[in-house]
């Protein structure tokens, strides 16, 4: 896929395995790690660091080819989290505000939206949500729980 990427221009993004599959049949032990994604690609395509090697925000830390032939992103959910600088929110398409994808509670926009919620109110409601935002996400932790929807039902 790399080399597919680079000889047409484009960047491929690697994402680690999450567990936010339809099937629910995520486990830890079948995550490809991103220093392992990052190996493999190096070990045919020598890579660096790109730009700003602080994320910030974005969920792809990104690195470029040695020789410039273009970049390559790995999001590491995972193995590097990146929630202490995530400032992602999601709207569902049922019109539901998820503040993080690993959130187990949403904030419906829709019922109000339908009943004349104004502007103000709807910015209160998704005020709320992103308040509540969790610190992380907790997948290596034992107190973890999966949330209910895959990923295609939450938007991505």
């Amino acid at each position: 896929m790399a080399a597919w990427a680079r000889d047409v221009g484009v960047e491929l993004r690697f994402i680690e395995f999450m567990p936010l599959d339809g099937a629910g049949r995520w486990a830890a032990d079948q995550v490809v790690p991103r220093d392992e994604i990052l190996a493999r690609i190096a070990a045919v395509f020598p890579l660096e660091p790109f730009g700003d090697t602080a994320r910030g925000p974005e969920p792809a830390e990104r690195f470029r080819y040695a020789d410039g032939a273009g970049t390559v992103g790995v999001i590491a959910t995972v193995s590097d989290a990146f929630c202490h600088s995530c400032d992602r929110v999601r709207l569902t398409a049922d019109g539901h505000v998820r503040a993080c994808l690993f959130a187990l509670e949403e904030v419906d926009l829709r019922k109000p939206l339908r009943a004349g919620a104004d502007d103000d109110e709807l910015a209160s409601l998704i005020e709320a949500s992103v308040r509540s935002k969790w610190a992380g996400h907790r997948i290596s932790q034992p107190v973890f729980v999966r949330p209910h929807r895959s990923m295609s039902q939450i938007g991505g």
